[in-house]
Parts: structure tokens; C-alpha cells; sequence
């Protein structure tokens, strides 16, 4: 008799994950999950309950690790002027993948309807925002922070692909209007 497979959590996700990226965020479906995970429906179903609750655990999953990445990367900034702008700073610097992108118009996509992934991005937006006033210069890092979320959200939903030379001058100009703003 054969064993008995065991899917996590985490293998729902991935499997949406993969939907997304196959099918972008229209083709994301209860269905569509379980047949990209190879289960019944009725397993995807027993851990998130609707495609908005899959959704959820899909922005809660990717929130997560940036935060992770985050954290490390300010941690490493700790002896420069700001060290959560330039944290932020030095993590714009990486590759957005086609994971990560189709995700973020899954995000996109479904934001304006539902009320609870507002939510959770405005507390993220939040967060960041109160990390930029914490700091040394908060009006500085404020104008910095915002010039950056541009850079970033072009890059991360696909408006444009920055070339390495380019990214490098725009995440310096960045630096820069951190260190040259104006204090009051």
C-alpha cells in the first residue's frame, strides 16, 4: 500500500503561486490551486476557505519574507546615516522575480475590492512610513522613502525593466536626496 501524502500549507501556496504566475491573477482559482497542487479541492478549501482567504495567506506569506529580508538588510545598514532607508535602500538593489511580480498584480488586481488586503497594506505602508520618521532627518528620509516606493512598484509591477547601470545611479540619486534635503 502506498504512503499517504502530506500537503502543508506551503505547498497550497506555492501552488498558487504557480497559477498566478501561469495564469496571472484572473486565473487564480480555488480550482486552479488544487489541480496545480495535485489535490481535491475540498484540501485547499480546508485551509483557506475562499480565493480572497488564499489570497490573504499568499500576501501574508510574501509580506513575511520581505519583512525577513527587510529586517536583515537594516540590520546590515545599522552604520549608515539611516539605517532603515538605506536597509530599503540596499534591497531595491535585487532582481525582482516573475514570481514576485505576478504576485504583486494579484495584489493589485484585487486591492480595490477587498477591504482586509487594504488593510494589510496600508499597515505595511504604515510601518514603513513610521520607520522613516524615526530615524535621524525624518523629513529627508520621508522624500527619500517615497522616491524609492516609485523606483520600486515601477520595477516590481513591470511598468519598466531598469538596466544595472541605471538602477545603480537611480538608487544613488536616491541616497543622495537623503543626504542634500533641505533640514528645517
Amino acid at each position: 500500500m502506498g504512503r499517504i501524502r502530506r500537503i502543508q500549507k506551503d505547498d497550497i501556496l506555492d501552488a498558487a503561486e504557480r497559477v498566478v504566475l501561469k495564469l496571472g491573477a484572473a486565473g487564480l482559482s480555488i480550482d486552479a490551486v488544487a489541480q496545480e497542487a495535485g489535490v481535491s479541492k475540498s484540501t485547499v478549501v480546508y485551509d483557506h476557505k475562499s480565493k480572497s482567504a488564499l489570497l490573504e495567506a499568499l500576501i501574508d506569506r510574501r509580506i513575511s519574507q520581505e519583512l525577513e529580508r527587510q529586517a536583515k538588510s537594516v540590520e546590515d545598514a545599522a552604520d549608515t546615516p539611516h539605517p532603515e532607508l538605506f536597509g530599503r535602500i540596499k534591497l531595491a538593489e535585487r532582481v525582482v522575480d516573475d514570481t514576485e511580480r505576478a504576485v504583486a498584480m494579484a495584489i493589485s488586481a484585487s486591492v480595490s475590492s477587498e477591504e482586509k488586503l487594504q488593510q494589510q497594506m496600508r499597515d505595511w505602508t504604515l510601518a514603513d512610513l513610521k520607520a522613516m520618521g524615526e530615524g535621524a532627518r525624518p523629513e529627508a528620509a520621508l522624500m527619500a522613502y517615497l522616491a524609492l516606493s516609485g523606483f520600486y512598484f515601477t520595477e516590481l509591477f513591470g511598468f519598466h525593466q531598469w538596466s544595472q547601470n541605471d538602477q545603480a545611479r537611480i538608487l544613488e540619486g536616491v541616497r543622495t536626496i537623503y543626504t542634500s534635503y533641505p533640514e528645517k
